[in-house]
């Protein structure tokens, strides 16, 4: 594993063959927590928080996740379960053998399968407006994304690609959403990562698990928390009034200290 240092204090390191930027943060004899950003965000958004807690005593290590920030995009197509391999084999390559994970929202989806088949890696868990449970489409929304899929793959099977490729087009401008629609190369990644439930692996996770929510969140509601709270065997939540799906950010002391304390509990 190699490593170079730039000016604002960003490493750049191999894992699994992906060039991966990182912040690493703390005492190098500090607790390791490992911080996992979200869809579309990178370090600088975990930044603030990372610093917060080196300063409690903390080591922390945030890196951009695999097509994001100044990392690498992935060599094929990824899913849920692919970035939590390249999680371990971030830990691995750090000689980490336990750490105390946060997730937030698409970090989140990885905090839940890592739980479940990884618990042994981790102390504890905090999923802050974690993705992960499928949301409630309405009735015709999901007739008109069934028929919109019958008409496409009806058009590539009989050779129509060129209408099928406008059709497709047509229907992510309409209908796409933002995350979608900048995703770039992580497009069928993408299309992987949103449509898996992770609700059975919420079930097995076997590590004390805190939920850090914002009760204003529109991209993973309110419902969405209470739902993971009631599926896994021994997590808590906190709310915070008002805050949005960067609660974190909005009330960073208090989701500092909450997690001091969770973590050294």
């Amino acid at each position: 594993m190699t490593q170079t240092k730039s000016p604002q204090e960003i490493t750049f390191t191999t894992i699994n063959g992906v060039k991966t930027a990182e912040y690493i943060t703390g005492l190098s004899d500090g607790i390791p927590v490992l911080a996992l950003h979200g869809w579309g965000a990178n370090i600088s958004l975990m930044q603030p928080l990372a610093d917060a807690l080196a300063r409690q005593g903390f080591r922390v290590f945030v890196p951009d996740m695999p097509g994001f920030g100044q990392s690498d995009p992935p060599p094929v197509t990824w899913n849920v379960s692919d970035y939590a391999h390249w999680v371990i084999a971030y830990l691995d390559a750090h000689g980490l053998a336990q750490v105390h994970l946060i997730g937030h929202s698409f970090g989140g989806r990885l905090g839940l399968i890592l739980g479940a088949d990884y618990a042994s890696r981790l102390h504890r868990l905090a999923l802050i407006d974690s993705a992960g449970v499928p949301p409630r489409r309405p009735l015709g929304s999901r007739l008109r994304l069934n028929i919109y899929k019958a008409i496409r793959d009806g058009l590539y099977k009989i050779g129509m690609k060129s209408t099928a490729d406008n059709l497709r087009a047509w229907y992510t401008n309409r209908y796409g959403s933002a995350d979608f629609k900048s995703a770039g190369v992580l497009r069928e990644t993408f299309v992987k990562v949103v449509n898996e439930n992770l609700l059975p692996y919420a079930a097995r996770i076997s590590v004390p698990t805190l939920l850090i929510w914002g009760d204003a969140d529109d991209d993973t509601p309110l419902w969405q928390a209470k739902m993971l709270e009631k599926t896994i065997p021994d997590a808590g939540l906190v709310t915070f009034a008002g805050a949005g799906h960067y609660s974190y950010l909005e009330h960073l002391a208090e989701t500092t200290r909450i997690l001091d304390h969770f973590f050294k509990a």
